[in-house]
C-alpha cells in the first residue's frame, strides 16, 4: 500500500512512470529492495550515457593527467599503462554492472555490500564502504573543479606568458566552476538530462576538433614511442617507475559508477544502467586510446615537453602550440577541454549529492534527517547538493596554503572509490562461487536483499563471470597498492604522497564514528516498504 501511494503521487506528475496502466517496473525494482520511489525518472539511455561519458571525460582527462606517466614510464609507459587501466576498468565495471542490475539503487556500493556480506559483518562493512565512497565522491568533486580551474590558468599563460598565476586566482576559478555546476543541478535541474545529452555531442565532436588539427599539422615521431621508457623519478628500476606512473591513467577513467548513483532517476534502470556504464567505458576508452596515440606521435622533443610543465603547468598545451604552429589555435583547443571539464563537474556534483542522499536515507551519516529532504517542486536533494558544495569550497581554501597539500587530499578520490569497488567485487566473488547462493533472474521475485540474492537482467553467466570477477579483484589490488607511492626520489615533504594519510584518516574516522554513534542508527539499508 505504501508503494502504491508513493507511486501514485509520482505518476500523477509524470505519466511515463505508468507501464500499460500498471506501476512501473522501476518502482517495483525499488520496492523489492525495500525502497520508496521518490525521485523523478528523467533520464533515458542516451541522456545517462551522456552523463556517464562526460563524467569520465577520458580523452580530455588523459591529456590533463598524462604528465605523471610521462615522468614515470615515458611514452611507452603512458601507452601500455593506459591499456592496462582500460582493460582493468572494463573488467571491474562489468562486475559492478551485474550488481547495478541486481539492485539499481542510488546507494550503490554500500547497499551491495550490505546484501552480499555475511550477517555478523554486514552492517559494519556496509557502513565503512558507504563512508569511503562518500569521501571518494566528495574528493572527486573538488578534484575536477581544481584541475579545470588550473587548466584555464594554463591557457591564459599560453596566451600571455607574462601572466603569473596566483593561488587566490585558482580559488576564484574553482568557485566559478563549482557555481555553474550548482546552477545546473538546482535552478536548471529540469534540463539536467537534456544538458548531459547535449554535452555528449560536444564530447565526441570536440574529440575530432582536437585530434584532426593535431595529427594533420604536427610533425610525427617514429614508432620508437612504443619502446621509449623514462625513469625521471630516479627509481631503482624501470619496472618500478612504470608501476608508480600507472595510477595517473586511473583518473581519466574514474567515476563510471556515476550512473549507479543516478539509478533512481533513470527509466528501466536495471538494464539501462549496466548498458550505459559498459558503453561509456568502451566509447571513452576508444576515444582516449586514439587521442593518446596521436598525442604521443606528435610529442616531439620529450625533454622540452616535460620542461614546459614548469611554465605552463600542463605540457599538452605546449605540444598543441608546437604542433599546430599557432598559439591562438592551441588556446582554442585547450579552451574546448576546459569547457568539457566544466561540464564534467556538473555530473560529478550530481552523483556525489545522490550518493550522500541515499546514505543519509539509510541513516549512515550525522544529520541524516536534514540530508534526506527533497525540494518539493523538483524532487532533487538540495541539502546534499549544498553540503557537497560546502565541502568543496572548504577544501579549496587549502589551495591558498599549498596546492601540493590539496592534491594529496583530492587523490582520496581514487583510493576511496577503488577500495569500495574492491570490497564489492570480492564479496560478489565469494557469493558466486558458493552453489545456489545467487539465484537466477526472475521478474516475479518479490524481494531482493540479504538472504534473497537474485541476478538482475544483465549478468555474465557461469565460468566466464567467475574469471572476470577474479581478474577485477586482482586489478583493483594492484592499483590500490601503487596509488599510495610518491612520484620521485628522494622523498621529501614536498614530494611525499600523503594519500595514505588522508585515506587512513577517513577509514579511522568512519570506524570511530561507527562505534560511537553509527551502530546505534545504521542497521544497513532501511526497509521503507515491504511487499
Amino acid at each position: 500500500m505504501e508503494l502504491q501511494n508513493a507511486a501514485k503521487d509520482r505518476t500523477m506528475a509524470d505519466p511515463q512512470l505508468l507501464v500499460d496502466g500498471m506501476y512501473s517496473l522501476d518502482d517495483r525494482d525499488l520496492a523489492r529492495l525495500g525502497k520508496k520511489p521518490v525521485l523523478k525518472r528523467n533520464f533515458g539511455f542516451m541522456s545517462i550515457l551522456g552523463f556517464s561519458c562526460t563524467v569520465l571525460i577520458t580523452w580530455e582527462g588523459m591529456l590533463i593527467v598524462s604528465t605523471q606517466s610521462l615522468l614515470n614510464g615515458g611514452p611507452a609507459g603512458v601507452l601500455y599503462g593506459y591499456i592496462i587501466v582500460w582493460i582493468g576498468t572494463l573488467s571491474t565495471f562489468a562486475v559492478l554492472s551485474e550488481l547495478a542490475s541486481m539492485a539499481p539503487t542510488a546507494g550503490g556500493q554500500y547497499h551491495w555490500v550490505a546484501m552480499l556480506a555475511s550477517r555478523p559483518s554486514a552492517n559494519f562493512l556496509s557502513f565503512i564502504t558507504g563512508w569511503v565512497t562518500f569521501a571518494g565522491w566528495q574528493a572527486a568533486t573538488a578534484a575536477v573543479a581544481f584541475l579545470v580551474g588550473t587548466l584555464l590558468q594554463s591557457v591564459i599563460i599560453l596566451l600571455d606568458p607574462g601572466y603569473t598565476p596566483k593561488p587566490w586566482q585558482s580559488l576564484l576559478f574553482f568557485w566559478v566552476i563549482l557555481a555553474f555546476a550548482v546552477f545546473i543541478n538546482t535552478i536548471a535541474s529540469k534540463i539536467l538530462a537534456q544538458f548531459e545529452g547535449l554535452i555528449l555531442v560536444l564530447h565526441i565532436f570536440g574529440f575530432f576538433g582536437v585530434l584532426i588539427p593535431l595529427v594533420y599539422l604536427s610533425p610525427h615521431e617514429d614508432t620508437s614511442i612504443f619502446t621509449t621508457f623514462v625513469n625521471t623519478g630516479e627509481w631503482s628500476s624501470q619496472g618500478l617507475s612504470f608501476f608508480i606512473g600507472l595510477p595517473a591513467a586511473v583518473f581519466s577513467l574514474i567515476g563510471a559508477d556515476s550512473a549507479v548513483h543516478m539509478s533512481e532517476e533513470i527509466r528501466n534502470a536495471s538494464t539501462v544502467v549496466p548498458k550505459a556504464i559498459m558503453v561509456s567505458i568502451v566509447l571513452n576508452g576508444v576515444l582516449g586510446f586514439a587521442m593518446m596515440v596521436a598525442y604521443l606521435f606528435c610529442l616531439g622533443d620529450l625533454d622540452a615537453v616535460l620542461e614546459s610543465q614548469l611554465t605552463l603547468g600542463y605540457p599538452f598545451l605546449y605540444v598543441f602550440k608546437i604542433g599546430v604552429g599557432s598559439t591562438p589555435g592551441a588556446a582554442v583547443m585547450g579552451l574546448l577541454i576546459v569547457i568539457l571539464g566544466v561540464c564534467s563537474t556538473v555530473g560529478v556534483l550530481a552523483s556525489s549529492s545522490r550518493m550522500l542522499w541515499s546514505f543519509a536515507r539509510d541513516r549512515g551519516v550525522p544529520l541524516w534527517r536534514h540530508f534526506i529532504k527533497l525540494q518539493r517542486r523538483t524532487s532533487i536533494p538540495v541539502y546534499t547538493i549544498g553540503f557537497t558544495t560546502t565541502i568543496s569550497v572548504l577544501l579549496s581554501l587549502i589551495i591558498l596554503g599549498s596546492s601540493v597539500a590539496f592534491n594529496n587530499i583530492v587523490n582520496l578520490s581514487i583510493a576511496g572509490l577503488y577500495s569500495s569497488y574492491l570490497l564489492c567485487c570480492s564479496l560478489l566473488l565469494w557469493r558466486r562461487i558458493q552453489p545456489n547462493s545467487i539465484k537466477p533472474y526472475s521478474p516475479d521475485v518479490a524481494k531482493v536483499g540479504p538472504g534473497h540474492l537474485h541476478w538482475g537482467p544483465w549478468h555474465i553467466p557461469g565460468f566466464l563471470g567467475v574469471i572476470n570477477n577474479v581478474f577485477a579483484c586482482t586489478y583493483l589490488l594492484l592499483l590500490l597498492f601503487w596509488v599510495f607511492w610518491p612520484p620521485v626520489t628522494p622523498i621529501t615533504p614536498e614530494t611525499m604522497n600523503f594519500s595514505v594519510l588522508t585515506f587512513g584518516a577517513t577509514i579511522s574516522g568512519a570506524i570511530i564514528w561507527y562505534f560511537i554513534q553509527g551502530r546505534k542508527e545504521y542497521k544497513g539499508p532501511v526497509v521503507e516498504v515491504d511487499i
